[in-house]
């Protein structure tokens, strides 16, 4: 089946997968090839996309996901792959945003804090793949 991550700026992936996981408002969940269609709001997350055993990892920021006809379209604002993110400077954004949301005196501040921890949760867990096997997390 298709995937195909799409920003603003770019196409950040475009191939052919055996499985994809990713993380919906509502859930993780996976898609196999012959999935019934699906259209549902992303969250802040990890998207996997595995082909022949091998798992490639993702950041996506929220967006949505359609599946039909065994091509799976993710359109979303950010998305990253594991291999491009600054492992430091994620770790860095987590500890910054930990630090706001222990100090945020208005309710729209621990929002943003939160967001921002989310955001930066996702860059590790995309970055940290470990030997590229697929295993489930």
């Amino acid at each position: 089946m298709k995937l195909k991550i799409i920003t603003q700026e770019r196409v950040v992936f475009d191939d052919d997968v055996d499985e994809i996981y990713t993380k919906g408002i509502d859930g993780e969940f996976g898609i196999l090839k012959g999935h019934i269609p699906v259209m549902c709001a992303l969250d802040i997350g990890v998207t996997r996309a595995v082909k022949d055993g091998v798992m490639k990892k993702f950041t996506t920021m929220g967006g949505i996901l359609q599946f039909k006809d065994d091509e799976c379209l993710i359109l979303t604002t950010l998305a990253e792959t594991g291999e491009e993110i600054d492992e430091a400077r994620a770790r860095d954004a987590l500890e910054r945003a930990k630090r706001r949301l222990r100090n945020a005196e208005a309710r729209m501040d621990a929002k943003r804090a939160e967001a921002a921890i989310a955001r930066a949760e996702a860059r590790l867990k995309a970055r940290l793949s470990g030997d590229g096997k697929f295993k489930m997390q």
